[in-house]
C-alpha cells in the first residue's frame, strides 16, 4: 500500500483528514514543515500529496518541482482566489477550495493518494 503525505500545521484539520484515510483503510502520514515533508518523500514515493496553502512556510516554487511525478492536491480559502490560482500556476494537480476538499475527502481520497484510477 502506498501513503499519502499531507503538509499541514493545523492540528484538527489534518486529524480529520487522518480519521477520513484511517477509515477507508489507507496510510497518510502528516508533516509540519515542508523540509519534513520532503524528507518523508525521499523515504518512501508517495502516491499522492496534500497540501494546506495556507501552511507559514509553504513556497510552492521549491516545494514542487522536488515532487516532481508525484499526484498534488492543494486546498486553502475560498475568499483567497489569487492564492487558489497560483497554486494552479505552480503546478499543482487538482486545487480545491477548503470547503469542496472538506466535501470531496471520504470520496475521492483514495483517488488523491494513488490507490485508484482518477477520473479527474
Amino acid at each position: 500500500m502506498t501513503t499519502g503525505l499531507v503538509l499541514s500545521d493545523d492540528l484538527l484539520f489534518s486529524s480529520k483528514i487522518t480519521g477520513t484515510a484511517t477509515a477507508l483503510g489507507l496510510k497518510v502520514r502528516v508533516a509540519r514543515t515542508p523540509a519534513a515533508l520532503l524528507e518523508m518523500a525521499e523515504q518512501e514515493t508517495p502516491g499522492g500529496v496534500l497540501l494546506d496553502l495556507h501552511h507559514p512556510q509553504l513556497d510552492l516554487a521549491t516545494l514542487l518541482p522536488a515532487l516532481r511525478g508525484v499526484h498534488v492536491v492543494a486546498y486553502g480559502s475560498h475568499v483567497e482566489a489569487a492564492t487558489l490560482h497560483a497554486a494552479r500556476q505552480a503546478g499543482c494537480h487538482l486545487v480545491l477550495p477548503r470547503s469542496k476538499f472538506t466535501e470531496r475527502l471520504p470520496h475521492d481520497l483514495s483517488q488523491w493518494l494513488g490507490q485508484e484510477k482518477s477520473a479527474e
